[in-house]
């Protein structure tokens, strides 16, 4: 079975992630044969659009396929170096790709699926939608450029809430949280490709799908931003957490019970990183210091311990090398992070 089917018809060229039991999540053959679809239909003139979509109604795609990562870590030949390259430069090809993309982010849509769908030129969530960052609960960091996404202006510290207590994000939420542009019920996303033939522009997509849109009901973000952004300020997580904690919210005080579950040298790392990321110039900067980071976290005992206890054994009890947040010093982090030579070079052979 192809675990991405391609086509093109009347203009609009389609890839479907077609592995559904797995909630299409991804391993690297296909994000290299994604890769392969986009440079075919860029230089294809008859295609004027692409569809970007998952097989199965459960998700559109459930993130990378971090258990493979963790297979070749245990067995001393890590893939991750090669893995992460190929799918931070989708990430990049997508966001600048000369054609409308358009997302169907319809069901599950996690880490790499975000990846996917969130720098598309077009992203279409449902009623069945729920997005989520989960990374730091497994001892990574949200990535796919998501450093970029969740740091941009204007955001508030959505993006710090996102990264950190790993919600549940609902299709308004996605909406509030600029993953997303238009809502259009799972009953008529069937009617999105026959909507995009004949679309000869990014503005006639763009009003192809708003005649598709239908209200949505509003999610848990739009109602919290006061808290959100009074909590999760500056640059010291145990302070986030206290003042979580201290609020008079229950989904307040419930996001500082989930942040201190997750790992501690995750947390900070990724508070790290997205306050680097706002004094960045662009998406391609960020995912250059994600890849780094990635590839040496991947063989970290965090990221071991975080996919044991959440895929392998799915006992949810992860034991974390460092109990504390006060024990991730700057001067660790540095240690377990370092600037290795070399790690710039994520699109180098461009």
């Amino acid at each position: 079975m192809n675990e991405v089917i391609v086509a093109a018809d009347g203009g609009l060229g389609r890839i479907t992630l077609n592995r559904p039991k797995a909630l299409n999540a991804l391993s690297l053959e296909m994000i290299r044969a994604i890769d392969a679809a986009l440079t075919e239909f860029r230089i294809d003139d008859a295609v004027r659009a692409v569809l970007l979509d998952g097989a199965g109604e459960r998700g559109f795609c459930a993130g990378g396929d971090i258990r493979a990562i963790y297979d070749s870590v245990r067995a001393g030949a890590s893939i991750a170096e090669d893995f992460f390259r190929a799918e931070y430069r989708l990430n990049a090809a997508i966001a600048e790709y000369p054609k409308p993309i358009v997302a169907l982010a319809d069901g599950i849509v996690m880490g790499g699926g975000i990846g996917l769908a969130a720098h598309a030129s077009h992203r279409v969530v449902s009623e069945r939608s729920m997005l989520a960052m989960p990374e730091v609960g497994i001892g990574f960091f949200p990535d796919i450029g998501a450093t970029w996404l969740l740091s941009r202006r204007g955001l508030g510290e959505f993006g710090t809430h996102i990264a950190l207590a790993a919600p549940r994000l609902s299709a308004d939420d996605a909406l509030v949280a600029s993953l997303a542009d238009v809502v259009i019920a799972s009953d008529h996303l069937r009617d999105v490709p026959e909507a995009l033939r004949g679309c000869t522009s990014a503005v006639e997509i763009g009003q192809a799908l708003s005649a598709l849109a239908n209200g949505v009901v509003p999610g848990s973000l739009r109602s919290a931003r006061h808290w959100i952004d009074q909590c999760y300020v500056g640059d010291d997580v145990a302070a986030i957490i206290a003042r979580l904690a201290a609020r008079p919210e229950c989904e307040a005080r419930a996001a500082a019970e989930e942040i201190r579950g997750k790992s501690p040298i995750s947390l900070k790392q990724t508070l790290r990183m997205l306050r680097h990321a706002r004094s960045l110039p662009d998406l391609r900067a960020c995912l250059q210091i994600e890849f780094r980071v990635a590839v040496q976290i991947t063989s970290t005992p965090d990221f071991i311990e975080g996919v044991r206890a959440a895929i392998v054994d799915k006992d949810r009890n992860p034991r974390w090398s460092i109990a504390g947040l006060g024990a991730v010093t700057d001067e660790l982090l540095e240690r377990v992070f370092p600037e290795v030579p070399g790690w710039q070079t994520l699109f180098a052979k461009e």
